[in-house]
């Protein structure tokens, strides 16, 4: 789904965001890439919905390869790639419906598609009573959850989440990865890029980890500081939480 190789990215500064990246995706994932602030996660999500391209190296998504992207064909791949986003970049003066509409009609979606679509994903996320209110009308969960039934409304097969509860509570912070999980099983391959520990170590899902523009570690059913930090304790850890610890897995649909 996702193939990157010999990915590196400096930007016009002179900065080396990413330095001979090697990393695949299998279809159906749900991977986190973890570090600290400037290790080059934001980036790495940026080469995959062609926000950036790659100085030098292979960026494939979905079987195209992106960094080839011609400007004018960059809206269709983004109708497979969703995207979330810390401060959520919801419109202010449009309601949670019009906010998740607006993503099929600047595609020049029909009528009747919008109608059937936009209900559907807010049923999703488990905003459609919410549908008329304003953001700031709206909980930070909520608002979360509105930008990513607006991320979903075209059915992608990909969905990237920077830093997607960076501005949540801890009880919002649990919903939001119940969702995330919920989407999951439903088949799209998920990519999270955070910095909270807690909800790595409790999913235990793959862990990708970057420093200084390079992968240092990649684990399945990983922690945020790696398994082997509980190999150099002697200890053994809390166990792998499947989606049922998270209240997921019943009433999919």
């Amino acid at each position: 789904m996702i193939s990157l190789r010999g990915v590196s990215l400096t930007y016009p500064n002179g900065t080396e965001a990413l330095d001979g990246i090697d990393l695949d995706i299998q279809k159906g994932s749900f991977v986190f890439l973890v570090g600290h602030s400037g290790t080059g996660k934001s980036s790495l999500l940026r080469l995959l919905y062609r926000e950036s391209v790659p100085t030098r190296g292979t960026v494939v998504v979905d079987g195209v390869r992106v960094e080839r992207l011609r400007r004018s064909r960059v809206p269709q791949l983004r109708r497979s790639v969703g995207v979330v986003f810390q401060d959520f970049k919801l419109l202010l003066d449009k309601t949670v419906w019009e906010n998740v509409a607006f993503a099929l009609q600047v595609t020049g979606a029909r009528t009747r598609d919008v109608m059937r679509q936009v209900p559907r994903v807010l049923d999703l996320v488990g905003l459609p009573h919410k549908s008329r209110m304003f953001p700031s009308e709206l909980s930070g969960g909520e608002q979360q959850r509105t930008a990513i039934a607006r991320a979903l409304v075209h059915n992608p097969k990909i969905l990237l989440c920077d830093e997607p509860t960076g501005n949540l509570d801890p009880s919002n912070t649990t919903e939001i990865m119940e969702l995330l999980l919920r989407i999951n099983l439903k088949g799209t391959t998920v990519v999270v890029a955070t910095h909270n520990q807690a909800v790595v170590d409790r999913m235990r899902r793959r862990v990708v980890r970057l420093d200084a523009g390079r992968i240092v570690a990649d684990e399945e059913r990983g922690l945020y500081f790696g398994n082997e930090a509980l190999r150099a304790t002697g200890t053994t850890g809390a166990p792998a939480l499947g989606p049922s610890a998270f209240g997921v897995g019943r009433g999919l649909g």
